[in-house]
């Protein structure tokens, strides 16, 4: 075998890996919002629980990295991980976790499903012209965002109905922005997005007069504990791991899993109870992104040469 068949060999991931890289972003991500809703239960507040989570997370990744050799952002790419932390972490998760004050952590991963929508939209709005399916699938997929928004728990709090519909969009427009941009190797752009996300809502929060509590419950601590690790550091790791190493729309397949995974954990874990109008509306959704999920993974017809 030669040099670049053995290497090729050794970089090829395992089915076992694969399934466990896939199983961290499914359960644990899906479960992430039920760890917001158990932290905000135990008295945390929700921006400077959740910025506080971030900046631990990042702090822990930066030191790891910088450790094994990893050089640090320059000035210029500090400036990018800025503004993707502001609208990735910020805005996307920072109003979803202000979110879940009022509606259930099942219902905030429902509306949270819209992301790959808005997604499409902003990279047609870029230039990135969408194919036929692509259209159907963003279609179908936006009236399950206005069935949901127009008659579920969420008509009934305005305060929860923003927030979870600037939060999509915010992470949306991030991830798009950022194509192109000059950033850092994967993993440190992850540590430095949470670092200058977390820092700004510890600042918003503290402005917004948020207060650490001086004597959190038991159960709310240990969920902040389960986001750092787990939904912060492990989760985030193993979806860079499988945007290196398995197709892209399988690696984005988390965006209709979760809701599923979310819901389920809301009903097992805390009594929450869903409408026939909230799952039917996850389902036009969750079947518009994987329409688009899917288009967008097909390769695209090679453009013909003109004959010699």
């Amino acid at each position: 075998m030669s040099t670049a068949a053995s290497t090729v060999a050794r970089a090829a991931p395992g089915g076992l890996a694969v399934a466990l890289a896939l199983a961290a972003v499914y359960v644990v991500w899906g479960s992430t919002y039920l760890g917001i809703r158990f932290a905000l239960e135990g008295g945390w507040p929700p921006l400077l629980m959740a910025g506080g989570r971030f900046v631990v997370a990042g702090v822990l990744m930066y030191a790891a990295l910088r450790l094994r050799g990893e050089r640090p952002p320059t000035r210029a790419q500090w400036w990018s991980l800025a503004v993707m932390g502001l609208m990735l972490m910020g805005l996307g998760n920072g109003l979803v976790t202000v979110a879940e004050q009022w509606v259930s952590s099942g219902l905030a991963a429902i509306a949270v499903a819209s992301m790959p929508l808005w997604m499409g939209l902003f990279a047609t709005l870029r230039g990135e012209r969408p194919g036929r399916q692509e259209w159907i699938g963003l279609v179908i997929g936006f009236v399950g965002v206005l069935w949901l928004n127009a008659g579920s728990a969420l008509s009934a709090t305005p305060q929860g109905l923003l927030a979870l519909l600037i939060a999509p969009i915010a992470w949306a427009f991030g991830s798009v922005w950022s194509r192109g941009r000059d950033l850092p190797s994967p993993f440190m752009s992850a540590a430095g997005q949470m670092l200058c996300g977390g820092a700004m809502m510890l600042v918003v929060g503290a402005l917004l007069g948020e207060r650490m509590p001086e004597s959190p419950s038991t159960k709310g601590t240990l969920a902040v504990a389960y986001l750092v690790v787990f939904g912060s550091i492990v989760a985030f790791s193993a979806y860079i791991w499988l945007l290196r190493h398995v197709r892209p729309a399988l690696a984005s397949s988390y965006a209709y899993i979760n809701p599923p995974i979310a819901v389920l954990f809301g009903v097992l874990l805390a009594g929450e109870r869903f409408s026939l109008h909230a799952i039917g509306a996850m389902a036009v959704i969750l079947v518009g992104v994987a329409i688009v999920t899917l288009a967008r993974s097909r390769p695209r017809p090679p453009a013909l040469e003109p004959a010699a």
